[in-house]
């Protein structure tokens, strides 16, 4: 197993599902199902690929419905950011930002029900009630030392076989996942952009304050023929994260509405504090803090994966909940992908986690387009205008119109299947002879189908 040698490899415990528990989202007491595994260990790569099939952590639980059987059936979706425009709704949230931000200006009357609720989703209350029965006393340390003597004592009478797919991904093999706590201690300030005036793709018949915004600029440039950022930097305006573009007939992209320039007497200051651009900063679990005049009113858990930005968790301060910071939290987090993209081209999705279609909870996630859903039975990408007919006729559906396309990554050599039982990595070929109870091998390959043929010879399957 050569493609460890960047790091120790994931550990997991699998528990099948046994019974139907109460859903978090239609609330029905015995409607949900889902099959699990408590990750004592889990690298970037193996996670990407297990979401890639419909697995969804939860600190260190990480779980998967069974779609055909649960009452709301989730789909995993993907936004494209590198295509993402900002629909008028998406507008209205930046606009009403900048203008608390600028003015101070507090919406009035009823503000607009936040889609991401502040409280943990209770859709897997379910699941932890099952991991809080089950005695799971693995201690990690130990645990990591086995794996390790058995790599070595292993490495010296195997032959290295190196994939070409692994040996593309072997990068990522050493980076962790966390329980939803950052794996490094980062701190980048984004600074509001520069204005650039009126919106040149608009009718003559201007606005007042944009008629003296587009002279003011004018005559910045006059001063400083260097160009408009400089102008402005000289008026003690720090440097934007995205650098102005030439002007163009094109609507104001998402960066433009984002990083619009504030008033030097703004009533309040916002700051995000996210990693660093690109790789550099490393992929795993991070922490986005939002800090308005220095008080940290919302934290956003991301993780970064090899191909993609993916959305864990919001929880924020309730009395700033007409900002709507769910919504606005998920375009900065897509402007962020947009920027690793531009260091890293494999990194170019942003995932947001489940989409219902019959839950107005999580049914706003379709309103981020372009758009994908994941099939339930062959994991291809489906972009969600076509699968949108079909689930107003069934909650399950499969979206994947080809009926004779199957999982191209399914199980087809479990006895490859990598296990770890008594301080050894065997293959499952070898574990199950030393085992008799029939139940263990129902488990064994029904574990092996859902995570795929690539995972289950990478991951460890804990056994004791």
């Amino acid at each position: 197993m050569a493609f460890w040698a960047g790091g120790s490899p994931s550990v997991v415990d699998y528990f099948p599902s046994e019974d139907f528990y109460r859903c978090g989202y239609c609330k029905n007491e015995s409607g949900s199902r889902s099959n699990g595994m408590w990750a004592h260990s889990m690298t970037v790569q193996d996670y990407q690929d297990l979401i890639d099939r419909g697995w969804r952590r939860s600190g260190k639980y990480v779980y998967k419905p069974v779609m055909n059987q649960t009452c709301c059936p989730q789909y995993t979706i993907r936004c494209r950011p590198l295509q993402f425009q900002p629909s008028k709704s998406h507008k209205k949230v930046l606009k009403k930002m900048l203008k608390f931000l600028a003015k101070g200006e507090v919406p009035k009357g009823s503000c607009e029900d936040e889609p991401m609720d502040s409280t943990m989703d209770d859709a897997v209350a379910g699941d932890f009630a099952l991991i809080n029965k089950l005695d799971i006393q693995c201690d990690l340390k130990t645990l990591s030392d086995d794996i390790k003597e058995s790599l070595e004592s292993e490495g010296k009478n195997s032959k290295k076989e190196e994939p070409q797919e692994l040996l593309q991904s072997q990068d990522f093999v050493g980076e962790k996942l966390g329980s939803g706590e950052p794996s490094h201690s980062v701190k980048v300030h984004t600074v509001p952009k520069p204005g650039k005036g009126a919106d040149l793709s608009k009718p003559p018949c201007r606005k007042a304050k944009e008629i003296r915004k587009e002279r003011k600029r004018l005559k910045l440039m006059q001063q400083n023929p260097a160009g408009e950022l400089e102008g402005f930097q000289a008026q003690g305006h720090p440097p934007s994260l995205f650098p102005p573009k030439a002007k163009s007939n094109q609507p104001k992209s998402l960066e433009d509405l984002i990083f619009e320039s504030l008033p030097e007497n703004a009533s309040h200051k916002l700051e995000a504090e996210t990693p660093p651009n690109g790789p550099d900063c490393g992929y795993g679990s991070f922490h986005q803090q939002y800090w308005l005049d220095g008080k940290i009113i919302a934290v956003g858990v991301i993780d970064i994966l090899p191909n993609c930005v993916s959305s864990v968790y919001l929880y924020y301060d309730p009395d700033y909940s007409f900002l709507s910071l769910g919504v606005y939290s998920a375009l900065r987090e897509i402007a962020f992908t947009r920027q690793l993209h531009e260091k890293t081209s494999q990194l170019s999705y942003y995932y947001m986690g489940f989409y219902i279609h019959s839950c107005p909870k999580m049914k706003y996630k379709g309103q981020y387009r372009p758009s994908d859903l994941l099939c339930p039975e062959t994991y291809v990408w489906v972009p969600i205008e076509q699968c949108l007919p079909s689930l107003e006729n069934s909650k399950y559906c499969r979206f994947n119109q080809d009926p004779e396309a199957v999982d191209e990554d399914r199980s087809t050599e479990p006895d490859r299947l990598q296990v770890f039982h008594k301080r050894a990595i065997m293959p499952y070929g070898v574990y199950k002879k030393q085992q008799k109870d029939p139940s263990e091998e129902a488990a064994v390959l029904q574990y092996a189908s859902l995570v795929g043929q690539k995972c289950s010879e990478r991951m460890l399957l804990f056994r004791n």
